[in-house]
């Protein structure tokens, strides 16, 4: 029997992350060290919310083709077009009647 995928919380974590991914061009996919680079966020907090995206169908990974020499193969992912429908759905509802507090911005200003 397949687990049913986990509910998102929006929690201030998941926001910076999931605002790097609107903000990062398609064409050049996010790992999980750059992200953890590009927001400040430990990658024992990264890695384990880019696996409940996953699993969840917001984000899609893919392993790098090829092993590298210096360095461990990379998971490359990207925002899919259901996290980036059900992100916008749960931004807005959130947003209803509180300004909002998003905590990362592209260039890594925080507010």
């Amino acid at each position: 029997m397949t687990e049913p995928p986990p509910k998102i919380r929006l929690t201030t974590t998941t926001r910076i992350v999931l605002n790097l991914f609107l903000a990062t061009d398609p064409s050049d996919p996010l790992w999980g060290y750059r992200i953890t680079e590009e927001t400040g966020l430990g990658p024992g907090t990264v890695y384990p919310l880019l696996e409940r995206l996953e699993k969840a169908g917001w984000i899609t990974g893919s392993w790098e083709t090829g092993v590298p020499e210096d360095r461990p193969r990379r998971r490359f992912y990207t925002l899919s077009g259901a996290g980036r429908q059900e992100y916008a759905a749960l931004h807005a509802v959130r947003g209803r009647g509180r300004s909002p507090r998003w905590g990362w911005t592209p260039g890594g200003a925080q507010h």
